[in-house]
């Protein structure tokens, strides 16, 4: 969501980008599937979308991605909306992969990665916001499957 967000308001004019910002909003944070695309139906027949048609063609070429969002309640949907996190992992794996050419066995490998994941580890110090209730959701969701910890 937040790379469609990105592509959509690439050449929106900074005067309109508040007002197109918060009906964007309403599309991904509408309660189902078929709400969203009656409010980006909406979107496109207001001024906003009149003047920057090209966002609803965005966002119906990637409709089949962004439909599975819904399958959640709000609270999960504000943890996976954006892939930040496992972006910035695999950036920490690259960084420390890259700086190698060889490696003399597959165990290496792995374990190069395993270090490289425990020492990212270290920084997640931080708590996950609203990870309480979205953890409620997991359980309520997923029951045996969520393991607590």
């Amino acid at each position: 969501i937040v790379h469609l967000l990105r592509n959509s308001t690439a050449f929106v004019s900074y005067k309109d980008l508040k007002g197109v910002m918060s009906q964007l909003k309403g599309i991904y944070g509408a309660a189902d599937a078929e709400e969203a695309r009656n409010r980006l139906e909406d979107f496109a027949e207001s001024t906003l979308g009149k003047r920057y048609s090209v966002i609803k063609g965005m966002w119906l070429n990637q409709w089949e991605q962004v439909i599975p969002l819904f399958n959640f309640p709000p609270e999960i949907r504000k943890l996976i909306y954006t892939t930040n996190s496992i972006e910035a992992l695999n950036r920490s794996i690259r960084k420390v992969i890259k700086t190698r050419t060889m490696f003399p066995t597959d165990d290496s490998v792995y374990k190069l990665v395993f270090l490289a994941i425990k020492n990212a580890t270290k920084d997640w110090n931080k708590s996950v916001f609203r990870w309480r209730q979205a953890m409620l959701q997991f359980v309520v969701m997923f029951g045996d499957r969520f393991k607590q910890g």
